[in-house]
């Protein structure tokens, strides 16, 4: 009897030592005598130690920050760049057959990739053109990392960090581009007001009668104001110029 309570024993606790439950988003890699036997789902499971052992493998998405790097663009400026990426597991079996740690190795390989495609650009490029180059940087990684049983779904630029001097320069540039266009609309303005007034110019010279109407109307907008000023249009100073010469000459010794 001491006998089998003592193999019973031997039994429950090795059973507790071979259970393995997997959540919904692990995998376990088994190894048979150091061979690898097969891929384990989520749930219960059991592992003949010491003959099997299991590597779990997660397969959510992982979010890797890419630490901030000095990059030389290829117009000869420096910055400091910093990107995530987001990558998960496909493939089990080789994410840990084929590589050591996958996840420190795509951390190398990103930051690698980040320099050497952020150095085949412009400055100006850069800013302007930010989703193609996290596109061509994604691509890049992905490449590398597919024998590694992994997928990279995405990878952003997040922060790009300028010198203080290039800060300065393309606030002046900036500054001088809101000049420019600040005086190409006050050009056009000038230009259509001038317009305008040519075509008034050339309506009241076929009617005259309109400029005397339009002084009559200036004449009783200033007249609302409560001003001492007097207006004296220009055509009727020159109706009394010629009203004090006819008078002169009627009252000239005949």
């Amino acid at each position: 009897m001491i006998l089998i309570y003592f193999l019973v024993l031997v039994a429950i606790i090795y059973a507790a030592v071979s259970i393995r439950v997997l959540r919904q988003y692990e995998r376990g890699v088994v190894f048979l005598l150091g061979k690898f036997e097969s891929v384990r789902g989520p749930g219960l499971t059991l592992i003949f130690v010491p003959f099997q052992q299991m590597v779990r493998v997660a397969l959510r998405t992982v979010t890797m920050q890419i630490p901030s790097q000095k990059i030389i663009t290829r117009d000869n400026v420096s910055i400091d760049i910093a990107a995530v990426a987001y990558y998960h597991i496909t493939d089990p079996e080789r994410a840990v057959i084929a590589i050591e740690n996958v996840n420190n190795a795509i951390n190398q390989i990103s930051q690698t990739t980040v320099r050497n495609v952020v150095g085949r650009f412009s400055l100006d490029q850069l800013l302007s053109d930010t989703s193609s180059i996290n596109e061509q940087i994604k691509n890049v990684i992905d490449m590398h990392t597919e024998p590694w049983g992994t997928q990279v779904t995405a990878v952003e630029i997040k922060d790009i960090t300028l010198p203080e001097n290039m800060q300065r320069a393309m606030a002046k540039e900036a500054e001088a581009e809101r000049e420019r266009r600040a005086k190409i609309v006050a050009a056009q303005g000038e230009y259509q007001a001038a317009v305008k007034l040519g075509e008034a110019a050339d309506i009241i010279s076929q009617h005259p009668v309109a400029l005397q109407l339009r002084t009559l109307q200036t004449m009783a907008e200033i007249s609302v104001e409560r001003n001492s000023t007097i207006i004296f249009p220009a055509q009727f100073m020159t109706t009394v110029q010629e009203a004090i010469a006819l008078l002169s000459k009627d009252s000239a010794p005949r």
